[in-house]
C-alpha cells in the first residue's frame, strides 16, 4: 500500500467508523476501534507514513485534553462536597489491586501509579450519552452519578500530571519546582480565563469562513505558551478547557465548532498511532490475558463497592457509567510511551483500558435515537 491509499484508507474509515458506531447505538466506541485500526495497519504501511501520523496526533492529543477539559462542569464546592468522599474511597480501595496487577505486567513503582490513576478513572466523554440514556430513579442520583463521573476523571488528570514530573525527573529535588511551576501556570490561566473566554467567545461571533481554524488556533497558542512557563501542552490544553467549558454560541458548544478538524480528524489520528505504536502480536500473548483478567478484576470490584458500600442511589449496573477510561488510558499511555521503550508494557495498559471501555459500552443502554440523531449533527 503506498502512501495515498494509505491516507485514502484513513480517511474513508475516518468517515465511516463514527457513522457505524452511531447507527449501532454505541457511539463512543469509535476511539476503541482507531486504536484497533492502528495495531492493524502498521505492517502495511512505510515508516515515512507512520512518523508523519504520529506526529500529527500529537496535535490531535491536545486537541482531545482541551475537549476533556469542556467536558467538565464544576458545581459548587457545597455540591462537590458529597462525591469527593466517595470518589476518594472509591479509588483508594481500588489502587492495592490495580498496583498488584500492574507490577506483576512488568510495571515499576513509578509506572504502577500511572496505570493506578488511568484505571481507576471515567471519561466522562465517552459515557455522557449513556448517563443520559439510563434509567436512574430521580433527578438528584442522576446529578449524583455525574459529579462522581466528572470528579474521577478530574482526579486522573491532576495525578497523572503530577506522575509525569517524575517520570521526567525521578525522585529529585526538581519534582517540587516543576509541580510549582505547573501550578503558577495554571493559576496564570485561571487569572487570565475571563479575557481568553472573551476572545474565545469573539470569535464565534465575529468569524465564519475560518471560524474553526482560528479557535484550533487559538488552542495551540495558548498551550505552546504553557509549555514555555513550564506546563505541558496536553495540561494546558486540559486546564484551558476547564475555564472554556460553558461557551456557547446559536445554541452550539464550543466542541461542535472544532470537530471538524479535532473529532473527525486529527483525535482519530491520535488514536490510530497510538495503535501503530504498539506491537499488534501482543494480543496473542501472555499480556493479554493479563489485560483481560485485570479489567473484569477492577470492574467487578467497582461494582461490588458502589452495590455493597458506597451506594450511588442507581442499580446494580449503574457502576458501568463510571467504567469506560480509554482516553485518560491513552493519556497515560502517551506518557509511558514518551519515557521508555517497552511496548508490552504500555501495551497491557492500553489493552486493559480498552477491555473495560467496551465492555462497558457494550452493556450499557444503547443512545436512544434522539441522541443518535443529535450525535450526528455534530
Amino acid at each position: 500500500m503506498n502512501n495515498i491509499e494509505t491516507i485514502i484508507c484513513l480517511l474513508l474509515l475516518f468517515m465511516g467508523v463514527p457513522d457505524l458506531c452511531r447507527k449501532l447505538g454505541r457511539p463512543a466506541l469509535g476511539y476503541p476501534v482507531f486504536v484497533l485500526i492502528g495495531l492493524v495497519v502498521t505492517p502495511l504501511v512505510n515508516i515515512g507514513v507512520e512518523t508523519m501520523l504520529i506526529e500529527a496526533g500529537k496535535v490531535g492529543f491536545v486537541l482531545l485534553l482541551f475537549e476533556v477539559g469542556l467536558e467538565i462542569e464544576l458545581p459548587s464546592l457545597r455540591d462537590f462536597l458529597q462525591p469527593v468522599r466517595t470518589v476518594i474511597f472509591l479509588v483508594l480501595l481500588q489502587y492495592p489491586v490495580v498496583v498488584a496487577a500492574a507490577h506483576l505486567a512488568g510495571l515499576d513503582l513509578m509506572e504502577t501509579l500511572v496505570a493506578a490513576a488511568a484505571l481507576t478513572s471515567c471519561s466522562v466523554g465517552m459515557t455522557h450519552a449513556a448517563w443520559k440514556n439510563y434509567p436512574l430513579p430521580d433527578a438528584r442520583t442522576r446529578t449524583h452519578v455525574l459529579h462522581l463521573m466528572v470528579l474521577l476523571e478530574l482526579l486522573a488528570v491532576v495525578l497523572l500530571a503530577a506522575e509525569t514530573v517524575v517520570l521526567d525527573t525521578g525522585w529529585s529535588w526538581l519534582v517540587p519546582i516543576k509541580l510549582l511551576g505547573i501550578g503558577i501556570a495554571v493559576l496564570l490561566v485561571a487569572r487570565y480565563s475571563a479575557k481568553v473566554k472573551t476572545l474565545f467567545q469573539a470569535v464565534l461571533e465575529e468569524t465564519t469562513r475560518w471560524r474553526v481554524h482560528f479557535l484550533v488556533l487559538l488552542v495551540l497558542i495558548i498551550c505552546d505558551v504553557g509549555e514555555r512557563v513550564g506546563l505541558s501542552a496536553a495540561q494546558t490544553a486540559f486546564v484551558l478547557g476547564l475555564f472554556m467549558s460553558r461557551i456557547e454560541h446559536d445554541g452550539k458548544g464550543l466542541e461542535e465548532y472544532m470537530a471538524p478538524i479535532s473529532h473527525r480528524f486529527l483525535i482519530p489520528i491520535f488514536f490510530v498511532a497510538l495503535g501503530m505504536q504498539l506491537p499488534w502480536q501482543i494480543f496473542a500473548g501472555w499480556n493479554a490475558l493479563m489485560a483481560f483478567g485485570t479489567a473484569g478484576l477492577i470492574m467487578g470490584i467497582r461494582q461490588f463497592i458502589l452495590v455493597r458500600w458506597l451506594k450511588t442511589g442507581g442499580d446494580r449496573n449503574t457502576f458501568l457509567l463510571l467504567t469506560p477510561n480509554l482516553t485518560i488510558v491513552a493519556l497515560a499511555a502517551s506518557s509511558l510511551l514518551q519515557h521508555q521503550q517497552q511496548g508490552a508494557i504500555t501495551s497491557w495498559l492500553l489493552m486493559t483500558g480498552l477491555f473495560m471501555t467496551v465492555l462497558s459500552l457494550f452493556l450499557l443502554p444503547r443512545a436512544t435515537n434522539s441522541q443518535v440523531a443529535a450525535a450526528g449533527a455534530d
